[in-house]
C-alpha cells in the first residue's frame, strides 16, 4: 500500500487530538507503520488545532506539503477552507458543516466566509457531515469526532471491528457505547460514496 495521508483540523476543544490518536493507533492495528504530527495554535482559546496522520508500509515522515493530503478531515468549516491547499489533486475533504468563530471574527474585525461548503463542492471533492446532529443521535455531543472517523473509515479500507476495538480502548468507559453508536451513523453517511 502506497502511503496515505490524512489532515485532520479543527478548533481547540473539538477533540482533533483523539481523533489523531484513534487513527493512529487503528492504522498500527490494522499493521501499518503510523508517523503523526500536531500543531496546536491557541488551542485552549478556541484557536486552530491541526494534526497530520500518515501510514503504509514505511513512513518516514509526519510531514504533509502542500498538495500532499488524501484526505482533509474538517471539524469546521473555516479550517476545512484553510487547508484546502494540502489537499492532493483528486483527493477529498470531508467537511463537518459547523461553525466557530475565530476571535476576529467575535470581536467584528473580520467577517466569516459565507457558503464555505458550497464553495469547496466547485473546487474538489466533498463530502459535507452534520456531526452535531450524528452526535446528538448518538447520545453524546461529545462524540462528533468519532462521527467523522467514521465517515472517514469507509476511504481507509480498514476493518470496523479494529476501529471499534480501538475506540472501546481509548474513550472513557462510560462513553464507549456513544461512540459506537456515532462511528457507525457516520460510516451510513457515506455508504455510498465513493473517495
Amino acid at each position: 500500500m502506497e502511503t496515505k495521508s490524512v489532515i485532520i483540523a479543527g478548533v481547540g476543544g473539538q477533540g482533533i487530538i483523539l481523533a489523531s490518536n484513534l487513527l493512529s493507533e487503528v492504522a498500527m492495528e490494522a499493521g501499518y507503520d503510523v508517523k503523526k504530527s500536531e500543531i496546536h495554535g491557541m488551542s485552549q482559546r478556541g484557536g486552530d488545532v491541526t494534526s497530520t496522520v500518515r501510514f503504509g508500509e514505511k513512513v518516514y515522515s509526519p510531514i504533509v506539503g502542500l498538495g500532499g493530503a488524501e484526505v482533509i478531515l474538517a471539524f469546521e468549516e473555516l479550517e476545512a477552507m484553510r487547508n484546502l491547499p494540502f489537499l492532493k489533486k483528486g483527493g477529498t475533504i470531508i467537511v463537518n458543516e459547523y461553525r466557530i468563530d475565530p476571535l476576529p471574527v467575535a470581536s467584528g474585525t473580520m467577517e466569516y466566509p459565507e457558503n464555505i461548503t458550497e464553495y469547496l463542492k466547485q473546487k474538489v471533492k466533498t463530502i459535507p457531515v452534520d456531526a452535531k446532529k450524528l452526535a446528538e443521535k448518538a447520545g453524546n455531543m461529545r462524540t462528533m469526532n468519532v462521527a467523522l472517523l467514521g465517515v472517514l473509515s469507509k476511504s481507509l479500507n480498514i476493518s470496523e471491528d479494529i476501529w471499534l476495538k480501538i475506540i472501546e480502548r481509548r474513550v472513557p468507559k462510560k462513553a464507549i457505547e456513544a461512540n459506537k453508536i456515532a462511528f457507525r451513523l457516520g460510516k451510513e453517511v457515506v455508504e455510498n460514496a465513493e473517495f
